[in-house]
């Protein structure tokens, strides 16, 4: 019945490893049918060269496992509580890529200091506080989730136009309105991340892109009279 939807899910992990965003099992990608209210996941452990789309684990939004014979990702909570509360989303990403991680663990945002970012993201990528003792000893995965759902919630943040967020002394989660957003914004992220990170090396007193640049290349893509593209 959701052989499509699993499909999808696997052929998402597998570009995501095939880009580089990905080493071993450090990552998983999920996708969730709205209508259905059914999430497919990558299963735990399971390394990315062994992958097939059977192996895709079908849960349903209270994490019961719908179909599957693996164990969903570690990560599956989070991932729950982001479809769970950001109602626009239609996938999510994770991984440990190289250069967004160094920001998570640096426990910086990835600022927006020219137009390749702001052609993607609108401003500045958001990082979390550092998850407390009781939250990692209460439920760490769903506190994970809850944490990224404060950030969002604290910074005034629209999930729709920012569609990241670095996870402190963790890494980045990622989404979109589908499965190809999400992995496109994934992608874009890790280039972006690994800009910034040279551009502060070069110039340690670099400032953020002017709001009207960043208006202007965020919203001719993105905005209510975008014209970017065909």
């Amino acid at each position: 019945m959701f052989k499509k939807l699993k499909k999808q899910v696997y052929l998402a992990n597998m570009e995501i490893y095939k880009r580089g965003l990905v080493l071993y099992t450090w990552g998983n990608v999920s996708a969730i049918d709205r209508e259905k209210q059914v999430i497919a996941i990558k299963p735990s452990g399971v390394a990315y060269e062994n992958l097939k789309p059977e192996h895709m684990v079908l849960i349903d939004i209270k994490g019961n496992i719908v179909e599957g014979d693996y164990n969903p990702s570690s990560d599956t909570k989070t991932h729950l509580v982001m479809y769970d509360k950001f109602q626009s989303i239609g996938a999510v990403v994770h991984n440990h890529s190289c250069y967004s991680t160094i920001f998570a663990q640096a426990k910086r945002g990835i600022p927006c200091l020219g137009t390749t970012h702001a052609d993607q993201f609108y401003g500045e990528i958001p990082v979390t506080d550092i998850i407390s003792d009781k939250e990692i000893k209460k439920d760490y995965e769903t506190e994970t989730g809850n944490l990224i759902v404060r950030t969002f919630l604290k910074k005034a943040l629209n999930p729709e136009k920012m569609q990241a967020v670095l996870v402190a002394s963790h890494g980045p989660f990622i989404w979109g309105k589908d499965i190809d957003g999400a992995v496109k914004n994934a992608v874009a992220l890790e280039e972006i991340a690994k800009t910034a990170f040279f551009t502060n090396v070069l110039n340690p007193n670099i400032t953020p892109i002017k709001q009207t640049l960043l208006d202007k290349h965020y919203l001719r893509k993105h905005g209510r009279n975008a014209y970017y593209g065909q």
